[in-house]
């Protein structure tokens, strides 16, 4: 393997551009008409262009990344995460043109694909999942029924789903109609597939994934977990590693846990089993996400292990030098920068990046795709960046992560930074009482009128003027010509010298 294309775009692309290039390899990257001037287009080795900006044109189109990958004579794929990364036909498809794969066989994507398919497999080796269907629902008689067994709260899901779509939570019997044919709705909107299916509604649980990695000769590894707790409409936004809920005896249990259902699918590279933690301590299996997670930074700041090289040298045939699962050194977060307007209902915002200042210091790490000059449009995800740091502690990784949003600067469109300082000071938060629901209960307070850093700024400045004009009318006449060489004690300092200093700027 000597040239990988990688079929993405935005900071993972750059991501993988980054391992490429410390392992030696050529890049190669694909780019819409939207991204032509983007980062990962002009830091690979090489670009091709796949079409015009909506993704079903470009970066869905997998008959064009495979040509793509051809006509440069790239060895091998790397998907990243989203777009055609956990299709089955397309893995399969990049094998039968002869490339490599970098991900796990188009077997295991299949396994792992469905979540019944996946909540059957796991049942058949030991792994516990919520109680509920593996076969999906034929009708609202069939939904009633179970739901009569399991007893209220249930939960419909989308068979194919994820990112929260064809979900529906079901709290009486009234509203399970109404509700299944709403999520298959949704379903076959998202997935072209209208399959739902039945678990138990756990209450109050968190959202913890275990990493693991698996190579071709037999061996697979857990490398810890991750709490992704902090979610809106079930999608994460904060992430971290390792989990305020989890201890030496859970950690080794949600591991042996997470490498069975891998080797029962015959996995083989990255990928991530995501369980339900109840407050009662008992875990249950969800699904596997079969691919790089966004969140992967952190469980690489804790283990030392570069998740994405690992991927590229698994793809190539090398060994795990692992002999047993990995655990956390200190403590990782990571807060995912969005172009949306947290203050008004997280609405997408576009525009373009006029201005950047990148938070650095010890421990801070900033994966982005974006810099001075980029256009952000509504063709594709709202992340623009995430902001990683590690500390040996929770609570010092919670301050330095602070720090870090505080020195973060994005002019010429909204950003979620706002809202991740509030969470950050959020007593709740410090303490790690999270769950699932934990930041729909606390959105309205985290998303309140707090005036930006810059708008604290400027009234501090006008104030000070009003105050030094008014000041400057009682001063005696004369007094202001004596100049500052003139005899005497130093005058005070005037409101808006010292609001300048406490502005860090220095007197005029």
């Amino acid at each position: 393997m000597k040239k990988v294309l990688v079929a993405n775009r935005g900071e993972i692309a750059l991501r993988v551009i980054r391992a490429c290039r410390e392992l030696g390899l050529q890049s190669v990257a694909v780019y819409s008409d939207a991204d032509a001037r983007a980062s990962h287009v002009r830091e690979a080795d090489e670009a091709v262009r796949l079409g015009p900006p909506p993704s079903s044109e470009s970066y869905l189109r997998g008959d064009l990344i495979i040509e793509a990958a051809k006509s440069v004579g790239a060895d091998a794929i790397h998907p990243g995460y989203g777009f055609l990364s956990e299709r089955e036909w397309f893995a399969r498809a990049v094998r039968d043109a002869g490339l490599i794969w970098v991900g796990p066989p188009a077997e295991a994507i299949a396994a792992m694909g469905s979540k019944t398919a996946a909540r059957t497999l796991a049942v058949a080796h030991d792994v516990p999942v919520v109680p509920g269907t593996t076969e999906p629902l034929r009708d609202a008689a069939e939904a009633a029924e179970i739901a009569a067994r399991f007893g209220y709260p249930i939960l419909l899901k989308a068979a194919a789903g994820g990112g929260g779509k064809g979900m529906r939570v079901v709290r009486e019997p009234s509203q399970l109609a109404s509700s299944l044919e709403s999520a298959q709705r949704e379903a076959k909107n998202a997935f072209g597939d209208d399959a739902v299916y039945v678990e138990k509604y756990i209450e109050g649980p968190r959202h913890v994934e275990i990493q693991v990695l698996a190579d071709a000769h037999g061996r697979c590894i857990a490398l810890g977990e991750r709490e992704c707790s902090v979610q809106r409409r079930h999608q994460k936004m904060i992430e971290e590693a390792p989990s305020p809920a989890v201890n030496a005896e859970l950690r080794k249990a949600m591991g042996a846990a997470a490498v069975r259902a891998a080797k029962a699918a015959g996995y083989v590279n990255a990928g991530t089993c995501e369980f339900l933690l109840a407050p009662d301590g008992q875990f249950y299996f969800l699904e596997m996400n079969t691919r790089i997670q966004v969140e992967h930074p952190v469980t690489e700041l804790v283990t030392g292990v570069d998740l994405v090289q690992w991927q590229l040298r698994i793809a190539a045939g090398e060994r795990l030098p692992f002999t047993a699962s990995i655990d956390p050194r200190g403590w990782a977060m990571e807060c995912r920068i969005t172009s949306e307007d947290a203050s008004n209902g997280f609405l997408p915002s576009t525009g373009r990046i006029q201005y950047l200042r990148i938070p650095g210091g010890p421990g801070v790490r900033w994966d982005a795709g974006v810099g001075i000059g980029s256009e952000v449009s509504l063709f594709y995800d709202p992340m623009l960046a995430k902001l990683i740091v590690w500390a040996p502690t929770r609570a010092e990784a919670i301050a330095r992560m602070h720090r870090a949003l505080d020195e973060l600067t994005i002019d010429g469109l909204e950003t979620s930074r706002e809202f991740h300082l509030r969470v950050m000071e959020d007593e709740e938060f410090q303490r790690g009482a999270i769950d699932i629901q934990w930041l729909e209960r606390r959105l309205d307070s985290l998303v309140g009128a707090r005036a930006p850093r810059e708008q604290v700024e400027a009234a501090a400045i006008a104030a000070a003027l009003l105050a030094e004009r008014d000041r400057m009318q009682r001063v005696p006449r004369g007094a202001a010509a004596a100049g500052p060489g003139a005899a005497g004690p130093r005058p005070e300092l005037s409101p808006w010298a010292r609001a300048a200093r406490s502005q860090g700027l220095r007197d005029a």
